[in-house]
């Protein structure tokens, strides 16, 4: 029982934490195709992200969503959006000849920002912890 009551107090900032993980795994992609032709770059909207991976039901969503395969040659699939509909292209700033659409300055300040936010993250989860273990030593 007080693991479940434990486990659902957790479940909104594990997965908080897996969309910023994910959005980090999206900004790093965006730096490193930054001189990629034609590439788009991508971001997160945290608020629709987290909706989609709270469910419901509260379900956890950061494992793998499974993809469906509608021939025999096609590959199998790794789950890559498991946010759903929170991944949108980012909006063009300045147009590049080859198509590209990865402004090094937002992507910089993006990650910067999600960075400190996954940290917030942590502190919050480990304050929890800390006050669950001073209530369970009667401190």
């Amino acid at each position: 029982m007080f693991l479940d009551r434990l486990e659902e107090s957790l479940s909104t900032y594990r997965n908080a934490l897996g969309v910023r993980s994910h959005r980090q795994e999206l900004l790093a992609s965006n730096i490193a195709n930054a001189d990629t032709p034609h590439f788009k770059a991508r971001d997160v909207d945290f608020k629709s992200a987290l909706a989609t991976a709270m469910g419901s039901a509260g379900a956890d969503m950061s494992g793998p969503l499974d993809m469906a395969r509608t021939q025999r040659g096609h590959l199998i699939g790794d789950g890559a959006n498991p946010y759903g509909a929170g991944v949108k292209y980012r909006a063009e700033y300045q147009g590049a000849v080859d198509g590209n659409t990865v402004n090094m300055d937002v992507e910089r300040a993006s990650l910067a920002e999600n960075s400190l936010q996954i940290e917030a993250l942590i502190t919050f989860i480990n304050k929890r912890f800390e006050g669950l273990q001073r209530a369970i030593s009667g401190q």
